[in-house]
């Protein structure tokens, strides 16, 4: 079976697609660029073409090779409106086994108990409904079935060199976003996803912006920090952030061109 690499959205499918957020309490926390100022503007060695293709070789051996992790989420979520300010935080562990299976085990909440109950426990449940209905990969796949990619830059930043690629949905899916990413010129990994879903996900949602980004744990792209802001039509916005920390991969094989703790079998 063919699971999903990282943003599919994510290896193995470990959470929902970048739009998918949206879709349960859309919303943005605004953020610094990890590539600002620092970084420069250089002629890209590969075409738009290439950087997809290593992309989609490289997402599928890093999925095929993660079976197994945990790790610790933040979820907060505040909301700005007509009817008042609101604000509510949960913290869960989390369990993922390859190709479909999660565990959320809640560790604390505070705040708004509604947000908690209609918000962020059915966005964990949201999340494993996904898997169900999606566990080949193929409809949300960051590849070049599903999108078109045009070379925007290639930058070069104390993180390292990263392609910039412009991305458009070819099909109509919910589940597919158009904006930006950044792809490691090394791992051909996506760094940071940055852009808005292709469907508007509620007739009471005006916009959606998105900002994902992702961090190298044991050479697998996992995601660090997720963003989104919504701007809803009556008026008032709601911004959603998820921090993922504490990851321990129980069990992978080795990953393809890699060496280091991530490339022996656990």
């Amino acid at each position: 079976m063919r699971r999903k690499p990282i943003p599919r959205i994510f290896v193995g499918g470990l959470v929902l697609p970048a739009c998918a957020l949206v879709f349960v309490c859309p919303a943005l926390a605004q953020s610094v660029s990890a590539f600002g100022a620092s970084a420069s503007v250089v002629k890209a060695p590969l075409s738009a073409e290439q950087v997809a293709k290593k992309l989609e070789e490289r997402d599928d051996q890093r999925a095929a090779s993660l079976a197994q992790l945990k790790a610790t989420r933040i979820y907060r979520v505040k909301y700005y409106g007509l009817w008042g300010n609101r604000d509510a935080e949960l913290v869960a562990q989390v369990t993922y086994r390859a190709p479909d299976y999660k565990q959320f085990t809640v560790v604390s909440q505070s705040g708004s108990r509604f947000i908690i109950d209609h918000v962020l426990k059915r966005l964990m449940q949201s999340e494993q409904e996904y898997l169900d209905d999606n566990n080949d990969g193929h409809s949300s796949a960051l590849n070049t079935t599903n999108y078109n990619f045009a070379l925007a830059g290639y930058e070069t930043t104390p993180q390292g060199a990263q392609y910039v690629l412009d991305v458009t949905p070819k099909t109509s899916n919910r589940f597919l976003y158009r904006g930006k990413i950044w792809v490691d010129a090394k791992d051909f990994a996506v760094a940071r996803i940055q852009g808005e879903p292709e469907h508007n996900p509620s007739i009471w949602i005006r916009k959606t912006e998105i900002d994902h980004r992702y961090s190298k744990v044991d050479g697998f792209w996992l995601p660090a920090v997720d963003h989104s802001q919504s701007f809803i039509r009556m008026g008032g916005r709601a911004d959603l952030s998820i921090e993922y920390k504490d990851y321990t991969i129980t069990k992978a094989a080795p990953i393809a061109g890699y060496e280091g703790p991530g490339s022996a079998a656990k």
